[in-house]
């Protein structure tokens, strides 16, 4: 049986290089991509994602993330944690359950402290800086606050076809407290049917959680689609509808594998992602809109 990790953004390459040595000693999907999203989680060089994740209007880094296993369709999602690492693990603990799935805030960091995962302060002095220069170009320069949304996802299939599906973000730099985007909704950030396939979402939240486009990409796949048909399919036609009726559409990007290790992506901007399977080393691509298709190459 075939073995294969997809994942969004080129700051996912190192986790998949050591995912990918996992998958083909035979260790199971969970653990391996477990593993790859904490290590982008523990880079403070990503400012997305977990440690050193750029804060909400506050100055707090508020951390975001799910974890779906596509054998049971299990769902473990927490939102708007602070100061607990790997925001992943406490996710896919949450999996575990057979109720209370979804936990926000006080509630995650609660649940997060009686499994006893570790307290730390996700917050660092680049991050309050990075929020500081922002909130002075706020007042001097009349600048938007809002940037920065580039959610670690991944889909992963091992050996014994098992297929998981993962994500992670600090959400949208300068966000309201309390803000959630689309990745720790199931179906429209990630969603997982070891029957079928897996897909993932990064871009903008507020325009992803439009539409159940993780869920949709799955969905054709199931009809017979090859993953690069139905990511792109979904995000240009989604993109589409709202470029329609709103006027505009954020930055959304999806990655895809199905049970059989075939992936694909969709993008309606530029977007790198990373890929490993039993037939190829780790690579990145980089991908671009292609009127309704999406084009990539080796980066």
């Amino acid at each position: 049986m075939t073995w294969g990790i997809i994942a969004t953004w080129e700051m996912a390459l190192e986790g998949v290089k050591h995912a990918s040595y996992m998958l083909e000693k035979g260790l199971s999907a969970a653990d391996s991509m477990e593993e790859a999203i904490k290590m982008v989680e523990d880079n403070p060089l990503y400012t997305s994602v977990g440690y050193g994740g750029l804060p909400n209007e506050k100055c707090e880094v508020e951390l975001d993330a799910a974890f779906m296993d596509g054998n049971t369709l299990s769902v473990g999602a927490i939102c708007g944690i602070k100061d607990f690492k790997n925001p992943i693990s406490v996710a896919r603990k949450l999996n575990e359950e057979r109720f209370n799935i979804f936990l926000v805030g006080i509630g995650a960091e609660e649940y997060a402290q009686e499994k006893g995962f570790e307290r730390k302060n996700m917050l660092t002095e680049e991050s309050k800086k990075a929020w500081e220069k922002r909130v002075a170009e706020m007042k001097d320069k009349n600048l938007s606050p809002y940037d920065g949304h580039d959610t670690v996802g991944m889909v992963c299939i091992d050996k014994n076809e098992n297929l998981v599906t993962g994500t992670s973000t600090s959400g949208l730099f300068m966000k309201r407290k309390g803000r959630v985007g689309d990745s720790p909704i199931p179906g429209s950030g990630f969603y997982a049917d070891s029957e079928i396939g897996g897909a993932t979402a990064t871009g903008l939240g507020e325009d992803i959680m439009k539409g159940c486009m993780s869920y949709e990409v799955v969905r054709l796949m199931k009809e017979g689609l090859h993953p690069q048909k139905a990511a792109e399919k979904v995000v240009h036609e989604f993109s589409e509808k709202l470029e329609k009726r709103r006027g505009k559409a954020g930055a959304i990007s999806i990655a895809c594998m199905n049970k059989n290790g075939e992936w694909g992506v969709g993008t309606n901007v530029e977007f790198t992602f990373v890929v490993a399977t039993d037939k190829e080393r780790p690579k990145v691509y980089i991908a671009n809109r292609d009127g309704n298709k999406t084009a990539f190459q080796e980066a």
